[in-house]
């Protein structure tokens, strides 16, 4: 599909309205001199982890490295096994591999989309450290029964919320009990840098400081490294960004879940079957839908102007690099994978293109 013929893309990242308050943030970076580890990521530190509901927040370099670093901040490693879904983005099973753990893949819930609380306790052994869970698409998983999980077998829980800012679940933020958070601000995300950009959140004083340490060489004083760390440091003029962009999380969530809501009420009864919203705290920074005719659907919103994209069409254990990893076999997760796919919904999509989206997909037919 040309330029030309898309009536609704699937995604708008220009600045818009924003742009006068973006520009005046990294004009005061360029003023003051100090691009990395300053005042404004200490400053965004302190403002997104009280908009999550934690105690603390290390700024890194992406979502995989804030993964990475959680696991080996808790001591995980060589030797150690680490469940997650198999339905994600590659880079949770690739943080979990930089940290020198093996990725180990439980099967997902056929609605939620998320990881199965009974499929992980299942794949539990005597060398499993941690369970991952990604609240994919903004949906929160299942923490209540995760949390059990781990708690019974005496394992840490590392939650995956790079695409779920300001969720929550069951009234309570994602993160709230669990030993760390890992974030992306990739810049399609619900809170998104001008690159590349990450955070861990957790409420251990003594993790957040550790955390801080391994993403800076693990250094304790500057040419004293203590540890061996990594170099993984969100920019001053990233933390700048994403602290203006911050004041205006809340609001774009409530637009998303009003699309949503939208989209629900326009497509009930449609060919196609749209996954269940379990919890309020579903923030949507995607909106999946799933049909077995998938290319022939894709074709017929192409075809009126609509862009749509897949997330994610090969499950990660099916990844060749995956290969050495967990032959698990997950068969909610093959059938997910072939038939979902994923409509525009973003704060900025109109009444107006939401509706030619609706349009199109109501006239779609098996």
């Amino acid at each position: 599909m040309s330029a030309a013929d898309v009536r609704v893309p699937f995604n708008v990242l220009a600045a818009g309205a924003e742009r006068a308050a973006i520009d005046a943030a990294i004009a005061r970076v360029i003023d003051s001199g100090w691009f990395v580890l300053g005042p404004e990521v200490t400053a965004f530190e302190q403002e997104f982890a009280a908009a999550s509901g934690a105690a603390h927040a290390a700024g890194v370099n992406t979502g995989t490295d804030a993964l990475a670093l959680a696991l080996m901040a808790l001591g995980i490693g060589a030797g150690d096994e680490v469940i997650t879904s198999p339905l994600s983005a590659a880079y949770t099973a690739l943080a979990i591999d930089m940290a020198g753990a093996r990725p180990v893949f439980a099967d997902i819930d056929p609605e939620r989309l998320t990881l199965d609380p009974a499929a992980a306790a299942a794949a539990v052994t005597s060398r499993t450290r941690a369970i991952i869970p990604v609240h994919l698409y903004g949906q929160p998983a299942d923490m209540p029964a995760i949390h059990a999980v781990a708690a019974r077998h005496g394992l840490a829980v590392v939650e995956d919320a790079c695409q779920a800012h300001l969720a929550t679940c069951a009234g309570t933020p994602v993160g709230r009990g669990s030993a760390a958070t890992a974030y992306s601000f990739y810049p399609t995300k619900n809170l998104g840098a001008l690159g590349d950009g990450g955070a861990v959140t957790t409420d251990d004083a003594a993790l957040a400081a550790r955390i801080r340490r391994l993403r800076n060489g693990g250094q304790s004083t500057r040419y004293h490294h203590d540890e061996r760390g990594v170099n993984s440091r969100l920019d001053e003029l990233q933390a700048a960004v994403l602290r203006t962009r911050l004041t205006r999380l809340g609001d774009n969530t409530a637009t998303r879940r009003r699309l949503a809501a939208a989209y629900r009420s326009g497509l009930h009864g449609a060919a196609i079957h749209v996954p269940r919203e379990f919890d309020a705290g579903h923030v949507y920074h995607l909106f999946p839908v799933l049909t077995p005719d998938r290319d022939r659907f894709q074709a017929h919103l192409r075809a009126a102007g609509i862009e749509t994209l897949i997330h994610y069409p090969v499950p990660i254990p099916r990844q060749p690099a995956a290969a050495d990893w967990s032959p698990v076999q997950c068969p909610v997760t093959d059938r997910v994978t072939a038939q979902v796919v994923s409509l525009p919904l973003y704060p900025s999509l109109s009444a107006a293109a939401q509706a030619e989206v609706v349009t199109a997909v109501r006239s779609f037919s098996r």
